[in-house]
């Protein structure tokens, strides 16, 4: 049987390539021609180091696992961190980490069972069967369409490329030199807005919730501070931790000088009516009519004070450029009701003549060879896919859509997030900039 006798599509075996940080997929057992037998799996599968698992069912899903531990049939628990499993959104792969604390598989003489959770071919049939638990976190009607009858089950063995096509042209350049982020350091501290009314350049950060808006800027305060700070409240819930608008000035160490940009934190965006922030707020707050500290209510929009709303707010209050914050691992979820609410956001700012910036976060979590190695967010195949996808969606160029991490628990600086991070507020500048070139002459 040739490495190449399997029922993977092509195209969605190279996705699942680059998601696991271009690799090479070799087949090692195919269930309808070894058969469904557990005997079977071991004998082609055992010790061949980390390995994916494929099924299909006769509703058209593919889904499966990964784990990057040996399978050894000796009869213990196994920890995986790397564990995953997977199924596709359209034609995008989405990857579904197991959850901290839990044990990835048992390693016995059966067939793969992830997180004591998901057991493939169980009872040596071409059945799944889920047994409920808290290891990965599932929606079977989206991952496998809750039809449990499998028509074929192939598990790949995982190859690493060869040297020379991980070192592939990068598709964007950038130096990961402490010269680098002195340099922009130095740039970011010097900026002077374009038009001398303006002393500081407002930015203004909109994304659904749990993206890492707030995050976004206390990264950018911890380089300037010199440590990890986190001054505004930062977490992952399911409804927005920001409640009002703020407006976060920076300095240049915690004594030092205004930086000359102001970072604008909002609600985050949810998908229902009523919740999270409403579009006329963000109407309000692009002319500069919202004040610091305005806790924002879903359910009715700000009223300016109608004397202080009849005369246009300066320049200098307004907005300069907008900011969507999106998670990298979650834009293939991203709900049409969600995506609606972004468009029409996006058609306000628009008429408006406000720059944008796409803001791709936790790029790290979104790819393993990313994970591993930050300098790799621009040889990620997978990346760049991800930005392909999101500038799409968006209907924003490609060169607008920028991959940072946020600092999230980590305890000290780091040169790689830093310089992803200071990259990206250079280039809203420069964004800023281009709207105070255009308004400047009706001003």
């Amino acid at each position: 049987m040739t490495t190449q006798n399997y029922n993977l599509p092509e195209e969605k075996k190279k996705q699942l390539c680059a998601l696991l940080g271009d690799v090479d997929l070799t087949l090692l057992y195919k269930a309808s021609v070894h058969g469904y037998n557990a005997a079977a799996f071991h004998q082609h599968c055992d010790s061949q180091g980390p390995t994916l698992l494929v099924a299909y069912n006769n509703s058209g899903y593919i889904f499966g696992g990964y784990t990057s531990k040996d399978y050894t049939q000796s009869g213990q628990y196994v920890t995986d961190e790397d564990a995953f499993l997977f199924y596709y959104q359209g034609q995008i792969p989405v990857c579904i980490k197991i959850n901290s604390g839990y044990n990835a598989r048992i390693d016995d003489s059966g067939w793969p069972t992830f997180g004591q959770q998901l057991h493939f071919c169980y009872n040596n049939q071409p059945t799944l069967y889920n047994q409920g638990g808290n290891a990965f976190t599932i929606n079977t009607a989206l991952m496998y369409g809750n039809n449990t009858n499998l028509t074929e089950c192939e598990v790949f063995k995982i190859e690493k490329m060869s040297q020379a096509s991980a070192e592939e042209k990068p598709w964007r350049n950038i130096a990961w030199k402490d010269e680098r982020r002195e340099e922009l350091v130095k740039s970011l501290k010097n900026y002077k807005p374009l038009v001398s009314s303006v002393n500081q350049a407002r930015i203004l950060m909109i994304g659904p919730v749990g993206a890492g808006k707030s995050s976004f800027f206390n990264s950018i305060n911890s380089i300037f501070t010199g440590y990890v700070t986190n001054k505004a409240i930062a977490g992952s819930t399911s409804t927005s931790l920001t409640t009002q608008f703020r407006t976060y000035p920076l300095k240049d160490g915690r004594e030092g000088k205004p930086l000359p940009f102001v970072l604008c934190d909002t609600m985050g965006l949810e998908e229902q009516t009523g919740a999270g922030l409403d579009i006329e707020d963000i109407s309000s707050i692009l002319r500069g009519h919202i004040p610091d500290r305005y806790k924002f209510n879903p359910m009715a929009p700000f009223e300016p004070d109608e004397q202080k709303s009849s005369k246009p707010a300066s320049l200098e209050q307004k907005i300069h450029c907008v900011v969507f914050v999106i998670d990298a691992t979650k834009i293939s979820l991203m709900s049409s009701k969600l995506e609606e609410k972004l468009a029409a956001i996006r058609k306000k700012v628009i008429s408006l003549g406000i720059a944008q910036i796409v803001l791709m976060t936790k790029v790290d979590e979104a790819c393993p060879l990313v994970e591993e190695d930050l300098q790799n967010v621009y040889v990620s195949s997978y990346i760049k896919s991800k930005v392909q996808e999101v500038s799409s969606r968006l209907g924003v160029p490609v060169s607008c859509v920028l991959p940072v991490k946020n600092y999230s628990q980590e305890l000290e600086l780091n040169l790689n997030c830093d310089l992803l991070l200071l990259t990206a507020v250079q280039q809203m500048l420069r964004s800023a900039d281009d709207y105070l070139d255009d308004i400047s002459p009706m001003e």
